[in-house]
């Protein structure tokens, strides 16, 4: 089963806020052994990221739940020696340990890369900073997105820079360092005796960059600078615009090729908006949206939103409602992405980190 894959992995996740701790938890899911390690007056932040309505005296935020999953919990005070024997004891049969400590941090606590390696020369070293190992700049996700463009880029006109509603910087590096440590295994399994120990190492701001891909592209290639333009896409119309429907519901499309824009027109009788040569190509619809749009929501606003996406879906063109986390997981598919596990007497919940399924 795919929760057995790692069960003989043993995983000391020193981390902690969202990047690390997530990474500890998709090994976690795979059946590995994760132990995460909490210093005992200076916890994981998160355990204190709490809503206002949640309680004061737990010692589990909603935010700490959403990135811990089936780990046990120790605490320890790594300046103490006593303390610093048992972490010392933990890495000798260990596979990988995670952290995201500060520059200077591995070597205050004598953990250093070279320290942990004559514990356990096998062992799998994963790191995350913020702008690099020669850094000692304190980063959080929204000084990556503010720094990496993502906030130049998303908004409207006139709402200024607006911050991505999660740490999705944080959720991309720990892609990217399970990805090296994934990597790093295989490799440990094809060297077998002759392995010895790495580190892979993963940078919020690289994996930030990195994944600024068709946006990148459109200005190495073109000198453009990507605006604001709320949730339209810059190189095809219609996408993202949004439209009212009969019944008051908001839908969305995604109209990536003449042949979905064809059948778009089609399903909405708006025929002659394919003949227009304003909207003929798809340069020429993301030159005009404004009056694309315009036909569009006349034709919307006179049919029901199911009506308008179950009849769009049946013939593949893409579609979709704009739903809150309410509609999201009233839907069975996100409620088979939940997890849930009592922690200090709390039941918690939090999706998967894992979307992939292995069918046969």
């Amino acid at each position: 089963m795919q929760k057995e894959i790692f069960k003989n992995l043993k995983v000391i996740d020193l981390s902690t806020v969202l990047a690390g701790p997530s990474v500890g938890t998709f090994f976690a899911e795979l059946g590995a052994k994760v132990v995460k390690v909490e210093h005992p007056t200076h916890p994981d932040v998160t355990r204190s990221w709490k809503l206002p309505g949640e309680s004061k005296e737990a010692s589990v935020s909603a935010y700490f739940s959403s990135i811990n999953f089936a780990k046990d919990y120790i605490s320890l005070d790594l300046t103490n020696n006593e303390h610093h024997k048992v972490l010392q004891g933990l890495l000798q049969d260990a596979d990988l340990v995670i952290m995201n400590f500060k520059k200077g941090g591995q070597d205050k606590l004598n953990i250093s890369d070279k320290a942990l390696h004559e514990i356990n020369p096998k062992l799998i070293i994963g790191k995350i900073s913020g702008f690099g190992e020669n850094s000692d700049r304190v980063a959080y996700d929204l000084i990556l997105q503010a720094e990496s463009g993502f906030m130049s880029m998303n908004g409207t006109p006139n709402s200024g820079p607006v911050k991505i509603p999660l740490a999705l910087i944080d959720v991309l590096a720990a892609h990217h360092l399970k990805e090296g440590l994934l990597i790093e295994l295989i490799s440990r399994e094809k060297e077998q005796k002759k392995y010895k120990g790495g580190v892979i190492c993963v940078s919020l701001y690289d994996a930030a960059v990195s994944s600024l891909i068709n946006q990148a592209s459109n200005y190495l290639m073109t000198g453009r600078i990507p605006q604001r333009i709320g949730s339209l896409h810059p190189n095809i119309a219609p996408y993202g615009e949004l439209f009212k429907t009969k019944d008051g519901k908001t839908i969305t499309f995604a109209i990536g090729s003449d042949r979905h824009f064809v059948k778009l027109c089609s399903f909405l009788n708006i025929e002659d908006a394919i003949k227009d040569e304003r909207f003929s190509s798809t340069q020429l619809r993301v030159k005009n949206r404004n009056e694309l749009q315009e036909i569009i929501s006349k034709s919307v606003n006179t049919l029901n939103a199911d009506e308008i996406l179950n009849g769009l879906n049946s013939i593949f063109v893409p579609c979709g409602e704009v739903k809150d986390l309410k509609a999201v997981f009233n839907d069975q598919k996100a409620q088979d992405l939940i997890r849930k596990e009592t922690i200090d007497g709390i039941e918690t919940k939090r999706v998967s980190t894992i979307a992939f399924k292995k069918t046969t």
